[in-house]
């Protein structure tokens, strides 16, 4: 059965998730610059749903180089996770050589013991994902969320066929970013993927001067009906191929 992960960063967004019948959330804060990290009422609040969450840790928006202040922050950042009874963290690092950052992540790994660990899309940036795989595959990581080093997973169905076919059961391939119920078929029948992540928004309803003092728009509302949209097309195009 093809798995669906939703990507939230509100209560409404927990709630949708929950009401829709998602298999897991990625909790965000801040989806406009790709996600960080949550804050700890946040995290409790998806804690208290039915589904299993797990937590971004990413300090800051713009590169995944991070300093030692940074991997600080990102320690006590997985430590809240755990303490709010999180499933687990979404973790990504990388050089400025264009590899991913082992000796960070290794560290970050370990004080992730017992928990879920998805490597994220800093992945589409690295130079050899071949290699790259393999690395995650020995840290233990549970998941790859990648578009296939292209913006969207559609454009990317090639490379994340590719992945798929390297993580040999290995390793999950989760594949995101554009994913809808229109092409989700076609992008399972493609890769082989079993597990797939979006985030079904919606734009939100803003008073028309909420930008005025420069506090950015309402975040959008994750919406129910695309998630169950989503999982029927998923779970349908995964009953087909197996």
């Amino acid at each position: 059965m093809t798995r669906v992960e939703i990507c939230v960063e509100t209560p409404q967004g927990i709630a949708a998730a929950n009401a829709a019948g998602a298999d897991r959330i990625e909790l965000c804060a801040s989806l406009d610059v790709g996600g960080l990290t949550p804050s700890a009422g946040l995290m409790r609040c998806a804690a208290r749903g039915n589904l299993p969450a797990l937590a971004m840790i990413r300090p800051r928006a713009g590169s995944f180089v991070f300093d030692g202040d940074e991997a600080a922050i990102m320690v006590d950042d997985i430590r809240a996770a755990r303490e709010a009874g999180l499933k687990g963290v979404v973790l990504g690092a990388m050089r400025p050589d264009g590899g991913l950052d082992h000796d960070l992540l290794l560290h970050l790994s370990d004080h992730c013991t017992g928990m879920e660990r998805t490597l994220h899309r800093v992945f589409d940036l690295v130079r050899d994902p071949a290699a790259e795989l393999e690395f995650a595959i020995r840290a233990g990581f549970t998941r790859i969320l990648t578009s296939g080093q292209r913006p969207t997973a559609p454009q990317g169905a090639d490379c994340l066929a590719r992945l798929n076919a390297l993580a040999a059961g290995r390793i999950t391939v989760l594949a995101g970013s554009g994913v809808n119920a229109g092409n989700v078929a076609a992008l399972i029948r493609a890769t082989g993927v079993g597990e797939v992540h979006a985030s079904c928004r919606r734009r939100a309803q803003s008073l028309a001067d909420d930008g005025a003092f420069g506090f950015g728009p309402m975040p959008g509302l994750t919406d129910p009906d695309a998630v169950r949209a989503l999982i029927a097309a998923a779970r349908g195009a995964g009953q087909a191929a197996s």
